[in-house]
């Protein structure tokens, strides 16, 4: 089985589930500043996400510093995520 791993800041947490990895990265750790537009985001996928789906790569990358190995990092996080996750659960989940 894999496990999911948190990664966040040296948080070597990890979860059997996927959801509840997320759910995890969006309670327990502080929100981040979005750099391209400014919303305050969760960070973790949830804020991967949001780069993403939200903005060109070069907006992304440029704000944040990242390079593009790192940003076809994240990408393939994102989509690792979507594939495996039930993002229902997650959101009936966060929002209470």
């Amino acid at each position: 089985m894999t496990r999911w791993h948190c990664g966040i800041e040296g948080d070597d947490a990890t979860f059997d589930r996927v959801e509840d990895l997320v759910v995890h990265q969006a309670t327990a750790h502080d929100d981040v500043e979005c750099g391209v537009c400014g919303a305050v985001v969760p960070d973790g996928y949830l804020g991967i996400r949001h780069l993403l789906a939200d903005h060109s790569r070069e907006a992304y990358t440029e704000a944040h510093g990242v390079d593009p190995d790192q940003a076809d990092r994240r990408a393939s996080v994102r989509e690792t995520v979507e594939t495996a996750a039930d993002l229902g659960e997650i959101v009936e989940r966060l929002e209470g």
